[in-house]
């Protein structure tokens, strides 16, 4: 049996290519005394895979060249040798861009399948749901009656900020590329308003969708998108800095322009990695079941066929080509 998996071939001067990226065949690993075989159905994609591909600093490990490229994983154990682990469970972990992954059991979380779609814990019940969840009630706290606005809206994240916002009794505003995606965000995500940044009156459009400023922004993109939410934020207003997308393939990163927002409304920004709040976990993730059980948030996903569709799919992804969470079927 042979194990396919993608390396990282290059680091990318600017906008990733798939020349990056290389397609090997390995054995497939046996476990030792201790570990887990597992045979990945599901692959995650996510913006910041393309910070690791850096040679700089970051708030991660960067991505060796060579190595299995990181990614958070759904499967199936074929073969165990671990004591809390056994055939056929079904797992989520970070086993990377490869069908098979072995794993010492650290960070290995077996998922319940009977009740929601396994794929699902690689979005809306995962990473990205619960960075919506930590972005939004932690660090912004909305208020009810507030006006709370998320860029790339109609993402993985972006999707589920708005949701919650709403059921938090908050008006919720997108930004998103496209009248198809601003209307995916207010016609079936039940969203306020949705500004199409693309129709090329960023700022006129915003103004007319938020009339009484904005008092929560979660940030996904970063560019001219965080300067025109910076000239509409109220005093004592908070930004969530989640990500910087529009940026992360940048030669010349965009100036931001309205910097002064910050201090003449008082506006508190704090940007965050939802890893450094692993004690938040356990609720945001029992708030999200019971919210998706309900029908209270909806989610929708971008699903390519095959490892090797793996890295045309991200660059797609940075490029904001994807409908809510970006997946890879590879069982």
């Amino acid at each position: 049996m042979k194990n396919r998996r993608v390396v990282l071939a290059s680091r990318p001067a600017g906008w990733v290519s798939e020349a990056n990226f290389r397609i090997e065949e390995a054995p497939v690993p046996a476990p030792a005394d201790g570990q887990v075989l597992v045979k990945n159905l599901w692959l995650s994609l996510d913006p910041y895979m393309r910070g690791r591909m850096n040679e700089g600093r970051s708030y991660a490990a960067k991505q060796e060249l060579g190595e299995v490229m990181i990614g958070g994983t759904v499967g199936e154990v074929v073969e165990s040798k671990h004591p809390k682990f056994a055939k056929g469970d079904q797992v989520l972990g970070m086993l990377g861009w490869q069908q098979y992954g072995l794993s010492d059991g650290k960070g290995l979380n077996k998922v319940d399948a009977s009740r929601v779609p396994p794929s699902a814990y690689l979005g809306v019940l995962g990473m990205p749901g619960v960075t919506a969840w930590v972005g939004l009630l932690d660090i912004c706290q909305p208020k009810p009656g507030e006006t709370v606005v998320v860029s790339a809206a109609s993402g993985a994240v972006g999707s589920v900020v708005g949701q919650i916002a709403k059921i938090k009794g908050c008006r919720a505003v997108g930004i998103a590329g496209g009248r198809q995606k601003c209307d995916y965000v207010v016609k079936e995500l039940g969203f306020d308003a949705c500004v199409d940044y693309k129709a090329g009156m960023l700022n006129d459009d915003l103004k007319v969708a938020v009339p009484d400023g904005i008092d929560c922004y979660f940030e996904n993109v970063g560019g001219e998108i965080l300067d025109a939410a910076l000239r509409r934020m109220n005093a004592f207003s908070r930004i969530a800095v989640c990500g910087l997308i529009s940026q992360y393939n940048a030669t010349e990163p965009y100036g931001v322009k309205t910097v002064q927002s910050i201090l003449t409304n008082r506006i508190k920004v704090q940007g965050f990695i939802v890893s450094d709040r692993m004690e938040l976990w356990p609720k945001a993730l029992a708030d999200l079941a019971g919210w998706v059980a309900a029908g209270r948030i909806k989610y929708r996903e971008t699903v390519t066929e095959g490892l090797e569709t793996a890295p045309r799919a991200f660059i797609g992804l940075l490029k904001g080509e994807n409908f809510g969470k970006q997946l890879v079927r590879l069982g």
